[in-house]
């Protein structure tokens, strides 16, 4: 592995035979993700920084979380990193000295010895080869280096997925679906725990968390769904009509079936968290 000359070495093709990458709506996702912004607050306010460190935020999306990052080190550096070339023109919106946005798959991740810190928030579920993934930002850290990541765990988002599997599964829609790849990788925290030994992390926590959320009226909840959980399905159909339909389909039966009786909509979230030291 080597360091790239630049960060521009670490750009590339948002569709390619081997990944298919989803190209999200950054200023939509600005507006329909509140709750992951609720988690990164969280977890953000919870790191302990000297103001100095290198740090990496992969799937930095629309770059609010990123940039509050490069506030905290203004005598290090932040690298914000998404293969969503919306999410990064979005997120190239926010300006700091020592903060930079990439568009990248992570797959193709280059970097060596590079970051104190490699931080993300509710975006790793959206990778399916978590080993490469660990194995790549193992190469990325600095001699006792960490990992700070939060991501949807098993039985993240139960309605959703209970819909969405029974849609794809209908008649009119079965055939449109046929060779769909299933977008998330959801784990439990012994499958997460033995990755990330096998990747070599001599010191770790690993946690699922319970941050279910009720969404306040049907407008946010369907904001929620089209941006980003309905992308990679509404990708995969070319005809409009089918698209819109299902599009409509998955909607309706979600404000059905989450609705509370305060008018309010409920979702479980599920999130694994995972707390790492790489000693090199």
């Amino acid at each position: 592995m080597r360091t790239p000359r630049n960060l521009s070495q670490m750009s590339y093709a948002l569709r390619n035979k081997k990944t298919m990458i989803y190209d999200f709506n950054g200023e939509k996702y600005k507006e329909a993700s509140k709750h992951q912004k609720e988690w990164g607050n969280k977890i953000i306010s919870e790191l302990s920084l000297k103001g100095c460190e290198s740090i990496l935020d992969l799937g930095c999306g629309d770059g609010a979380l990123t940039l509050q990052l490069a506030r905290l080190v203004p005598d290090g550096k932040v690298v914000g990193l998404d293969a969503s070339n919306s999410m990064i023109e979005t997120a190239k919106q926010k300006n700091s000295p020592n903060l930079t946005f990439v568009c990248a798959d992570m797959d193709a991740m280059d970097f060596l010895y590079e970051f104190d810190l490699i931080f993300s928030n509710a975006a790793l579920h959206w990778v399916k080869n978590h080993r490469r993934l660990l194995d790549n930002c193992a190469k990325a850290l600095k001699p006792g280096g960490s990992l700070r990541w939060s991501f949807g765990g098993f039985g993240n988002c139960a309605n959703l997925i209970e819909t969405l599997r029974i849609s794809i599964d209908m008649p009119e829609y079965k055939d449109v679906f046929h060779g769909f790849e299933w977008p998330w990788y959801l784990p439990n925290v012994e499958e997460y725990s033995k990755l990330v030994a096998a990747a070599g992390y001599s010191e770790y926590n690993i946690f699922l968390e319970n941050a279910e959320r009720y969404f306040a009226d049907s407008e946010e909840i369907i904001k929620w769904i089209e941006q980003p959980c309905l992308v990679p399905f509404l990708a995969y159909i070319d005809d409009k009509k089918t698209k819109s339909g299902f599009r409509n389909t998955i909607i309706n039966a979600m404000l059905k079936k989450t609705k509370c009786r305060d008018g309010t909509y409920f979702e479980t979230f599920r999130r694994i968290n995972i707390i790492a030291f790489y000693l090199k």
